[in-house]
């Protein structure tokens, strides 16, 4: 929060943001919602057998309904493996789609749907010196032949071209609107938004594994999938496909490849290699809004940790009558406005009201109830590149992903601080520092060639990484305050080794910490110690510059810190992200555009990527990540499991609500950075319909809330299901706000006592200031849910929520690239500000940022995001 004194300025400002906000909600009509990710149901993975050369392949999906914008697990066995012509993919690969449509009937026995109607073939334009394709197998251009001989000739497309000249596959969107040109770089989809695996490795024993994005019609409209459509007077979520398509080593005509220097595959999408394509039908959850437009809805605002879970339940109770919007929002600032805004509703916080530096717990009763157990993750996507003359155990490896990897509180610290040689780009060239950054000259270049790192995984000293900005030498993090960064800083300073790095000891390999980020104030350059035990947030508080080494870009084209390594929006932003291999750090200097600018190369090569996240369990589970073993205060390395979230919850402990504190999770299978999510609401500014509507979330959210599944309603993978004693306090705070007995004109105001939610042995009870507590110390293993929790409250509520204008069947993710709709919000915004300068629509004292709306049941939009100031700047602040 920064203060700002009264002035023409201050009032212009919020004036142009207070339209901005206007503007923004009325685009928002436009806008859709796609629904949580959640565990493949019984029964959902389908295993299907190739054909033909293929015939010893078989092909399993691990999950294929209730699908949404998630990641698929696709794996294979029974190939050959693959060959390469120089660095091109030459045989024996496997290349995977998404589509749209209904059979087309040209493999019997496998229905499947056209190869006009898959996203496919947009591979890069530009600096493709470092891709593995030749412009054919990763596009749809083919050869046209009215008898093929060979893959990649087709038999009806590309007959008006001259003798030698490629024609295209058509591509036709969902809405009848077709492409017949130009196909590699159209108006639906590119190289950066496209969900498109051009090339999968087949490794040595003949298996392979890939996760695919799967995309709703939020993120490719053109496709469709999960909109609504209505046949027969009955409406269900439109079904797609997932087309995989083998290339082997045997040419049409049944014999081997004769020429190995190039590739001779061809388009997947041509009428000869379509032959060979398996095709398994999609079922997605509904896009879109499953409760009655124009439904009261009950506001709830918060954790992010706690988005999937909550926006699962919605579409349980969405039946009942009961429409729940939630609006993510920092854990701080959601505090904040929890005790200080009377129609704020419910919301979700992992500490109590007053547990900010500076702040206090508001007069007044406050209800807990613990909802979630969940926690922050490293995710990652890691393949091997092995280094020439690795040992023959890894070159066999090469190209496949890195599972698992183990890091400590000082590892992490090294990537946060910005310490790595090569993450302040430029800084180090050849054996000269620039001036102010010698301490970087003889630390690693990046996490993979860090002797620390690769004690702990030591496959790493035989693999090879470009170690940029965009790979190793930072963590990919989201933009604004939270919990989830309080608790990675809390993790870090509950090491010694952590504490001393900060300090200015050097490890024990030499390396230094960036003198930004040293907690002494002697060596911190702007003269004041970095202080991570009241950081929750990821600040770049080095201030370098530069214009980067080899873009040609001139002299006024410098980039920073946070040009070299941006900010996401939120933690399932850096989930999908990493998903998709993009750091967005626009790396390439283009003289051409209009103005000449910097833009993104896109996603990284197959088979060399490397990118890390911080970001939460539910996130890196939708997404397919891999997540890191992180060593905990009993020095075990220890990964996000459901087991190990619920051991570190026994931990917990403090007044009216208890928290999982890295320092105080000391069993051996603790996960550190586990975090329990509660639901928090101030009764007495409540109306009593709404503290009953309320009080009917609670109860299921510990009912059949907690019971793992996909169904809408359950609860998602990256959680743990609460112990009984946690779900007997949510309980018990729900009956707490059914029986609240107070004056909601006073309440809060005057500091009058509230109701108890009970105390069970070895937790806490009543807080000072009237607080409801749910939390609890030492709160038992994890369990299943009791099947007599009722999302009915006892009483007929009365909405005053205010309208929802859509909401969804299971909430919704953050906008995708790929959407047009995502101009909305932002055009609508700056009609808004225009408006705003000629209209004084707002006062007051403070200005909050980030300036997020709200999309009605499910997350949010950010409008105007938050400064992240660097730490000796935000100190000096009024």
């Amino acid at each position: 929060m920064i203060r700002r004194r009264p002035g023409r300025v201050r009032g212009a400002l919020i004036r142009l943001l207070a339209g901005a906000t206007v503007g923004a909600l009325a685009g928002l009509a436009v806008a859709q919602a796609a629904p949580s990710a959640t565990a493949a149901p019984a029964g959902s993975a389908v295993t299907v057998s190739g054909r033909g050369e293929f015939k010893d392949m078989k092909f399993t999906v691990d999950q294929t309904s209730h699908l949404t914008s998630q990641a698929i697990k696709v794996s294979w066995s029974g190939g050959t493996p693959t060959t390469f012509a120089g660095t091109w993919f030459d045989t024996d690969f496997v290349q995977i789609m998404q589509c749209w449509g209904d059979d087309d009937g040209s493999v019997p026995g496998n229905p499947g749907p056209p190869r006009t109607q898959c996203q496919y073939g947009a591979s890069p334009t530009t600096d493709r010196g470092n891709w593995p394709g030749n412009q054919l197998d990763d596009t749809r251009q083919i050869f046209y032949s009215a008898d093929p001989t060979n893959y990649g000739q087709d038999n009806r497309y590309g007959a008006a071209q001259p003798p030698g000249v490629p024609g295209e596959v058509p591509f036709k969107a969902v809405t009848g609107e077709t492409i017949l040109t130009n196909t590699q770089n159209n108006r639906f989809f590119n190289h950066n938004t496209t969900n498109e695996i051009d090339f999968a490795r087949t490794g040595a024993a003949g298996t392979g594994t890939e996760y695919f994005e799967v995309q709703t019609a939020n993120e490719a409209p053109h496709l469709g999938c999960g909109s609504p459509v209505t046949q027969n007077g009955v409406t269900k979520p439109r079904s797609c496909w997932l087309v995989i398509v083998p290339q082997g080593h045997l040419d049409l005509d049944g014999k081997p490849y004769a020429d190995h220097s190039q590739v001779n595959a061809g388009s997947p999408v041509s009428s000869t290699n379509w032959q060979n394509r398996i095709a398994i039908p999609l079922h997605f959850n509904q896009v879109g809004s499953n409760c009655p437009l124009g439904s009261d809805e009950r506001p709830t605002t918060g954790s992010e940790l706690v988005a999937d879970a909550v926006t699962s339940w919605q579409a349980a109770l969405c039946p009942s009558g009961k429409v729940y919007g939630y609006t993510e929002l920092g854990e701080p600032d959601a505090r904040s406005r929890l005790g200080t805004d009377k129609t704020f509703g419910l919301g979700f916080t992992t500490r109590a009201l007053g547990a900010d530096d500076g702040t206090s717990a508001p007069g007044g009763t406050t209800t807990y109830a613990p909802v979630a157990l969940s926690g922050a993750v490293i995710g990652f996507t890691i393949e091997r590149r092995p280094k020439a003359g690795a040992p023959e155990n890894i070159r066999r490896q090469a190209g496949t992903r890195v599972e698992s990897i183990r890091l400590t509180p000082r590892l992490v610290a090294k990537l946060l601080t910005e310490s790595y040689r090569n993450s302040t780009w430029g800084s180090v060239l050849g054996d000269k520092a620039a001036h102010g950054y010698g301490w970087a000259k003889n630390n690693p270049a990046g996490l993979a060639s860090d002797p620390e790192f690769i004690a702990l995984n030591p496959e790493f000293a035989d693999l090879s990484v470009a170690e940029t900005p965009a790979t190793d030498t930072d963590l990919l993090t989201s933009l604004g305050h939270s919990d989830s960064a309080r608790a990675v800083w809390q993790w870090i300073l509950a090491d010694k080794e952590a504490r001393q790095f900060l300090s200015g000891v050097s490890d024990d390999w030499g390396m230094r910490v960036n003198p930004y980020y040293s907690t002494n104030a002697d060596l911190n350059p702007s003269g004041l110690a970095f202080a991570p035990e009241h950081v929750d947030e990821y600040p770049k508080s080095d201030p370098w510059c530069t214009v980067p080494p080899g873009t040609d870009a001139p002299k006024d084209a410098r980039q920073c810190m946070t040009d070299f390594h941006p900010y996401v929006d939120d933690m399932h932003a850096g989930a999908l992200h990493t998903r998709r291999a993009d750091t967005l750090w626009k790396s390439t200097w283009d003289p051409l555009s209009n103005p000449p600018a910097y833009r993104s190369p896109g996603p990284q090569t197959v088979g060399s990527r490397f990118v890390i996240t911080v970001t939460d369990a539910a996130s890196a589970d939708r997404y397919g990540l891999q997540t890191a073993k992180l060593r905990n205060t009993a020095g075990k390395f220890v990964a996000p499991t459901a087991t190990a979230l619920t051991e570190a919850a026994k931990s917990a402990s403090g007044k009216d609500v208890a928290e999982i504190t890295p320092a105080n999770a000391k069993a051996k299978g603790a996960y550190p950075l586990a975090q329990l999510v509660y639901a928090a609401a101030r009764p007495g500014w409540l109306k009593a319909d709404a503290r009953a509507d309320y009080a009917a979330l609670l109860r299921y959210a510990a009912g059949a809330g907690q019971v793992p599944g996909a169904d809408p309603g359950r609860l998602p993978e990256g959680y743990a299901p609460l112990s009984r004693a946690l779900r007997d306090r949510t309980l018990k705070a729900a009956d707490a706000l059914l029986r609240y007995k107070g004056s909601p004109s006073t309440d809060g105001d005057s500091g009058s006592g509230g109701t108890s939610g009970g105390q069970a042995s070895g937790g806490t009870g009543d807080g000072p200031g009237g607080a409801t507590s749910g939390g609890a110390s030492g709160a038992g293993g994890a369990a299943g849910a009791d099947g007599g929790a009722s999302a009915t409250p006892s009483a007929q509520a009365s909405y005053d929520g205010g309208k929802a204008v859509e909401t969804t069947a299971a909430g919704n993710t953050p906008a995708d690239p790929a959407n047009p709709l995502r101009y909305a919000v932002p055009v609508g915004a700056a009609l808004g500000a225009f408006a705003g300068l000629g209209a004084p629509f707002a006062g007051g004292s403070r200005l909050r940022l980030p300036l997020r709306v709200p999309l009605p049941g499910g997350r949010t939009v950010t409008v105007v995001p938050a400064f992240s100031l660097p730490e000796r700047l935000r100190r000096r602040l009024p």
